[in-house]
């Protein structure tokens, strides 16, 4: 089962991907005449929520010193789970085919093995403004759904497929209660589920440019007791068409007299 080594890199793959999408939300500051005096870039880091969350408390103020190395606003987002879903399984020896190193190779691709990977996203801060802002440009995009089209090999750039991200949940948090020395945090959870492919190993294989057929004559059971009545050949039109180009077939059929 296992000894052919490889490695398509989806897991860190369907991370940067996910990451991608947060990467670039901005909080806006205004003043009392709703002018607009800051625009502050959200941080967003990979890392469990509870790191971010002890980090926050020992510092607090982590909204205004420059000179910490974490400051509010910000996210953070990990993976959870990865499950198996059954009901995207298809036939194991479903397969396709990419043309391979030569016109005389072809790789085969076989049917991926389907997973969901669960993801929280987690956003940190110290207003309810900043932390609705952020909100706000985030749930629009899911319907729950947003689908996005990655490439899963990076060696077969010309492949593609489509990878479903669905919002599941948002969950509030805010521990505003407490003593008047206590820092406030607002924090919003949203959990989203990546409908993720796995693939095996990609073997490699000859192409098929020519197929012969020799229909016979069924004998008595003897050896050699069948009489060959002809034979049928199929050869690719061009003769050296590789496995992923446009091509037709030629066919031939040479019989000769039954036998009486």
């Amino acid at each position: 089962m296992f000894g052919t080594h490889f490695y398509h890199e989806r897991i860190r793959k369907s991370v940067a991907v996910f990451g991608t999408l947060f990467n670039n939300l901005y909080v806006l500051r205004k003043d009392s005449s709703n002018k607009v005096i800051s625009q502050v870039k959200v941080p967003l880091a990979y890392g469990p929520q509870r790191k971010f969350l002890e980090r926050i408390r020992e510092n607090p103020d982590l909204d205004t010193n420059t000179k910490v190395a974490i400051k509010l606003p910000r996210m953070s987002f990990e993976i959870t789970n990865v499950t198996y879903d059954a009901q995207r399984q298809l036939q194991k020896m479903n397969n396709f085919t990419q043309a391979g190193t030569t016109s005389n190779l072809r790789n085969k691709f076989y049917s991926f093995v389907p997973y969901n990977i669960g993801f929280q996203l987690s956003i940190y801060a110290k207003t309810q403004d900043d932390a609705l802002q952020m909100v706000e440009q985030i749930l629009p995009t899911f319907t729950p759904q947003y689908s996005l089209t990655i490439k899963p090999f990076a060696e077969f750039p010309s492949i593609t497929e489509d990878t479903p991200i669905t919002l599941q949940s948002v969950d509030f948090n805010d521990d505003f209660e407490g003593t008047l020395e206590s820092r406030r945090t607002i924090i919003y959870t949203l959990t989203f589920e990546m409908r993720v492919n796995f693939y095996g190993a990609i073997k490699e294989s000859g192409v098929i440019r020519t197929s012969i057929n020799n229909i016979s004559q069924i004998g008595n059971g003897l050896a050699d007791s069948d009489v060959q009545l002809g034979k049928i050949s199929v050869t690719t039109n061009p003769a050296l068409a590789s496995a992923d180009s446009d091509f037709g077939f030629t066919e031939t059929f040479d019989f000769q007299a039954p036998f009486e």
